[in-house]
This record gives C-alpha cells, structure tokens and sequence, in this order.
C-alpha cells in the first residue's frame, strides 16, 4: 500500500483546509507552512538518545509483550533482529498477534501489553484511545517522547500532531502512524503488480492479456507444461491465504487494486472517481474479481489450501514454484526469484493487464493509518519509547528493512549504502544462513515479527551521502550487480527497464491514492454489531463461492450472501460508507486544491 501519478499532493499544506471539514483530523499550524521535513542526519538527536539509554537500560533482562494487529506470528522474537534488541536494550520482545478475540480480551484486563501496534485508526484505535489503554507520549509532566524518542520528536511532528488529531477531543499524543515521508511530493513503491512466471509465459507464446480474466487461459497453458514443482507437488494457478481477511476476503478485494480501487469499509472507493461502490454490486469490481478466483478454481487452478493454509505456507508454496501468479511484491516474485531459479532461467516478473489501472499511495509527512503506540500498562515507558525512536533512526529503518548492519548491509567509502554478499543472499533467500558476528537462524525467521515499518522505504535516508532511499532496489550499488538472461529477456520485452516499479511508472496505467489527514468516523454500537455480523457472512459466503463447483453453485451462493448480508444490515452499513467516502473525497480534494496553489505560486515566484 504506497503511491501518487504524477501529482504533487501537498498534504500538509492541504491540513489547513481540512481542519473546516467533518472527517479530516486536525493537525497544527506548524504543519500547513511546508511540504517537506528535516532530513538532514541529526547529530543532536543521536547524543540525546546515547545520553538517555544509560538512565533506562535494566541490569536485567526484561521481557516487554508487543499486542500487534499486524502480526503473522505468535512468541517470543528470534533471530538476529531479537539479538539486536537484545545488545541494544536489553529486552526480550513478546509478539502477541491479533487472533480471533484478543484485542477484546486484554481490553477487559485493562492491559493491551507494552508496546501496542494497531492495523489502522479506526474503532480498536480510537476505543483504546479514549478509554486509557494508551500511553499519552507528550505528557507535561514526563516528556516521553522528546526525551526517550528524540529523533522521533525533531523529525516527524507532523505525523505526531496527526495523531493527536485521530481523537481530538483529548488533545493527546498516543503514537504515530506507519510509513512516514520527509516530504509529500512523491509517490511510494507499487505495492500491487500481477508477477507471472515469466520463463513459463515465453514457453507458451507469450499471448496477450488484456484483461484480469485474459489471465485464466495463460494460467492454465503453464499448467499444462509445468504440473509439478520443484519438490514433486502440484502446481496451480494461484495460492491464496486467508490471515489478513477482514471486512471481506482479503485476495478478492486486493485484487480489485490492480483496478484503481481501494478497499474502503464493505466496498471499494474508485480514487480516479472518488466514488464508492459496494461490495456486492451486481457487476461491480468485488464481484468480477470474486468471480475470477472461482474461475481459476473450476479450471484446477487454485491451490485447494487456499483457505486453510497460513501465509507463509503459501510463500512456501511459491518458493517452490507451485503456484504462477501473484499480486503483492513480497510474495510471489520475492519468494519465487532465488538465485538458484535465476540462474536456472526461470523467475516471475510484472505483466500488467492491458486494461488494469494499479493503485498506488502517496508518500506523506502525515504517515499511514497503521500506528505506534505504547499501553498504559507499559511496565517500562521510557525503555518502550527508546526501541520504538531506535526503530525510526536511519540506521534502525535500515536495520528493519535489511538485516544487521556490518552483516546485510553497510555504507561504503563514497557514504553510500550497499548489500553485503550475505545481504544480498538474504534478498534471494529468506532461508539464507545468518551466520556471522553471532547471529544464527535463517533471515526470514528473524525478522521483526512486529511487522510494522517507520520510515517509508521510498523516503530520502539522511545518512546517505548521495541521499538515496531506504530502498535498496534503487541503491546504485545494488543496480550494478549483474543481471541473469531471464531477467535480460523481461527486460528486453517491456523496454528495458530492469526494475518493476520503473516499468509500471513509465509505459502502464496507474493511479494514485493521497494519503490525507481523513480518519474514519466510529461508529455507534447497534452499527458495531451489524457490523460484525455482515462482516461474517460475507467473508464465509465469498470463500464458498471461491470453491463453487460450477457457475449455477456459484451464483446460488452469491445470492445467498446478498440476501443474508442485507438481513443482518448490509445497507445501513453501506450507508455510512458512503458518507465516510464523501468525506475522505473532501480531504483528498484538499490536498488537490493546496497542491494546485503551490505550484501556481512557486511558478509566480519564478
């Protein structure tokens, strides 16, 4: 989830005209005056760090428990990333994932753990908030966050004053939000793109997909010359995962994002149109990709685990090439493209429908809806707030995105970041070996399960001479190493672009949702209640339709989930829906109409 087309979207500007409208959080006048935040690497902030941690790090070592609703893992962090915890802190980290029931569960305790990470800001956020589960981080008294989390505090007050706009009535800082950008006139990395097995697609002949459908027949010509894996099993089309559904399943509607929709409450917002549909419009967008997966199903297609296997079982399943086609960048491509499958001519690239519009989000000051939080309970504030402004730093950013500095990556004489030949294995290989300088395990396994990052990866890192991203797809470094045939030949084919992203920029269709001040309003508890209740039916009515037989199954299932779905309240749903999309289209114009009023004025001052 990251992007914007081409438009510079001045959101911080747009701030001021949002603060007038029903939906857009407040944020101060210190963030309507620029587009951009301080960048450059703060010494000061990093004295002020090394001076407090001698206060706060315990003799002993403490177990802090992490609730976080972004989790795919449940115990105790391993792994290198738990070492570097360790060496720094002193502090062991619990993961505590958000499983059926939980969050309620520690609400009742009064206790949401140490460290709190929310998936978004809505009702779980804003009830935390406002009942006292969360840490206030700008407390008078204590200064939580400008002592223990100073580079934190001088580089993201924009995102902190968002925050506090999130529940306004309290005038307080509870944390912040995810995927922060020193400046709001860029769009991030696609986060969608369909990646194929492309040595599988030249075999074939290569034909024409001009449509989501167009894919169904491709799919089922790989099949045919390719029906085992690497290990002997099965290959299909597609293999799918149910542990991030929500309101619906979360493949279908993802799926929908190739198309320019973003999931929004029991629907889709258009973000070209800036208009809502419902899931269950008849021919609307939720539908024709629901029933594309049961096409792939009735052609033999679609992994038959797909609704019982975990994600990384899945990530297994395409590391072994049993699956062929995917949508997010983490799974299918980067799973799948080992340096063994490389040099062995086969791997899965971009192949974009002729008529897909992929959304994409805009980078921002403001920061993402997913937030960093502590709990009221924390046992240890001080030492909670200093792991989560380490996390924020350029090196701990670097730290979560790559590995152990020294080990995976480092900067070289120039001042520029680089991979290490391990680190670079590690990209390839999430079973690579980290065996080094006291680190053990295998990459993927000791990777920060909290699953939450700071900094945009498509921001500026300050520490970098050149000032290159967090990225290391776009490090200079990393664009020299040589590339295999099978990723010369996909290059050759889609004009010489050797990274995906620059693909998509340049010869696709895409379109870019701001990323604005909007925050949803809560809902009341009779809407609560429906809610949930329309959120169970349509989730277990859309994976039974997945694996419907034939078309006559298919449509008595869909209609069964229409009907039940409007008994338990779809409509009244939908209907807030619409009025929160109304509001989030005011915001998003808002940052329109400031993005149009700085150009106008920057071209006047030239």
């Amino acid at each position: 989830m990251f992007n914007f087309k081409k438009v510079a979207s001045a959101v911080t500007l747009a701030a001021v005209a949002s603060t007038t409208m029903l939906g857009c959080a407040r944020t101060t006048s210190t963030t309507t005056t620029t587009t951009t935040e301080a960048t450059k690497a703060d010494p000061n902030s990093k004295q002020l760090e090394a001076d407090n941690l001698k206060d706060i790090i315990p003799e002993q070592t403490l177990k802090l428990d992490v609730y976080t609703q972004t989790a795919n893992y449940n115990g105790m962090q391993t792994g290198w990333f738990a070492k570097i915890i360790k060496d720094k802190f002193n502090v062991e980290l619990n993961i505590i994932s958000d499983a059926n029931g939980i969050f309620d569960t520690l609400m009742e305790k009064d206790n949401l753990g140490d460290i709190v990470i929310f998936g978004d800001n809505g009702d779980k956020y804003k009830q935390a908030a406002t009942s006292g589960k969360l840490y206030d981080w700008d407390a008078q008294n204590e200064h939580l966050c400008s002592k223990y989390a100073p580079y934190i505090w001088n580089h993201m007050q924009t995102a902190l004053e968002q925050n506090r706009g999130i529940t306004k009535e309290q005038n307080k800082i509870y944390g912040y939000g995810y995927n922060v950008a020193s400046s709001s006139d860029s769009h991030g990395s696609f986060f969608y793109h369909p990646d194929i097995r492309w040595d599988l697609y030249e075999q074939i002949g290569m034909p024409e997909v001009k449509t989501l459908e167009d894919y169904i027949p491709v799919l089922k010509k790989m099949q045919e010359i390719c029906p085992k894996s690497d290990s002997g099993k099965s290959t299909y089309g597609v293999s799918l995962f149910k542990d991030w559904d929500d309101n619906y399943v979360m493949y279908v509607k993802a799926t929908a994002a190739l198309y320019g929709y973003d999931e929004f409450g029991f629907g889709l917002y258009d973000v070209d149109t800036q208009t809502f549909q419902g899931a269950l419009e008849k021919d609307g967008m939720y539908l024709r990709c629901l029933k594309f997966y049961n096409k792939l199903y009735q052609e033999g297609l679609l992994d038959p685990d797909s609704m019982t296997q975990t994600a990384t079982e899945a990530g297994e399943k395409f590391k072994d090439g049993a699956a062929f086609f995917d949508l997010f960048t983490f799974n299918g491509a980067t799973n799948y493209n080992s340096t063994e499958h490389l040099k062995a001519g086969k791997g899965m690239f971009a192949l974009p429908a002729a008529d897909s519009k992929t959304i994409c989000y805009g980078n921002s000051l403001l920061g993402g809806n997913r937030q960093w939080c502590i709990g009221a309970k924390c046992s240890n504030p001080e030492l909670a707030m200093a792991i989560i402004n380490y996390l924020a730093t350029p090196e701990g950013t670097l730290v979560n995105y790559n590995g152990p500095k020294g080990v995976c990556w480092d900067y070289d004489e120039n001042g520029d970041t680089y991979l290490t030949e391990l680190g670079l294995e590690c990209k390839k290989s999430s079973k690579t070996e980290l065996n080094k300088d006291g680190y053990t395990g295998q990459y993927g396994d000791g990777t920060n399960q909290m699953n939450i990052t700071s900094w945009s990866i498509d921001d500026i890192n300050p520490d970098s001479k050149s000032k290159e991203t967090y990225n290391y797809l776009y490090w200079k470094t990393y664009l020299a190493t040589e590339q295999t045939d099978i990723q010369k030949k996909w290059e050759k084919w889609n004009g010489g672009y050797i990274k995906s992203d620059e693909y998509i920029e340049q010869k696709c269709k895409y379109t870019v949702s701001p990323l604005t001040s909007y925050v949803a309003t809560e809902k009341d508890e009779s809407l609560k209640t429906k809610w949930e209740q329309v959120k169970t039916c349509i989730r277990k009515y859309t994976w039974n339709a997945i694996f419907a037989k034939n078309d006559d199954e298919y449509n008595q299932i869909v209609d069964k989930m229409i009907s039940e779905a409007k008994g338990y309240g779809y409509d009244e749903c939908t209907e807030f829906q619409q009025k929160e999309a109304e509001k989030r289209k005011q915001c998003e114009d808002a940052v329109k109409s400031a993005s149009t009023s700085t150009t106008k004025t920057d071209s006047t001052a030239k």
